[in-house]
């Protein structure tokens, strides 16, 4: 059996920021793709010797390119959840569990940041 993670409550109140140095597009078949650069110095002796490529494209499944396109700056972590429990209706009892390691790979990765909760009851 799988080790459940412990999650704040106020993670599912705060807010992820798709990073601004990360383009993405969306292609033909409705995925997502995201652009990479690869910077440092091993990277750049890989891309000098080995012709590695100085920009990874990085292609999202159909459950990535789902968070990824709900990540708008508004929605919250809960919100997200909800979302793909919607567009994955049979999946719906291990969502929670998905969304919060993908979004965890996803700011350790720098591809995004979160903000802090959204105050309720208060306009911007």
């Amino acid at each position: 059996m799988a080790k459940k993670k412990k999650v704040s409550a106020n993670y599912f109140d705060s807010v992820p920021v798709r990073s601004a140095d990360r383009p993405w597009r969306v292609k033909d078949d409705g995925l997502v793709e995201v652009d990479m650069e690869n910077k440092g110095f091993y990277h750049s002796i890989a891309q000098k010797l080995f012709k590695k490529p100085r920009i990874s494209h990085i292609a999202l499944d159909k459950h990535g390119s789902a968070v990824w396109k709900s990540i708008d700056g508004a929605n919250t972590v809960m919100d997200i959840i909800r979302v793909m429990e919607r567009e994955f209706p049979k999946e719906k009892d291990r969502m929670l569990d998905r969304v919060v390691t993908y979004l965890a790979t996803l700011q350790t990765n720098g591809f995004i940041t979160m903000r802090g909760a959204k105050k309720k009851g208060k306009k911007s």
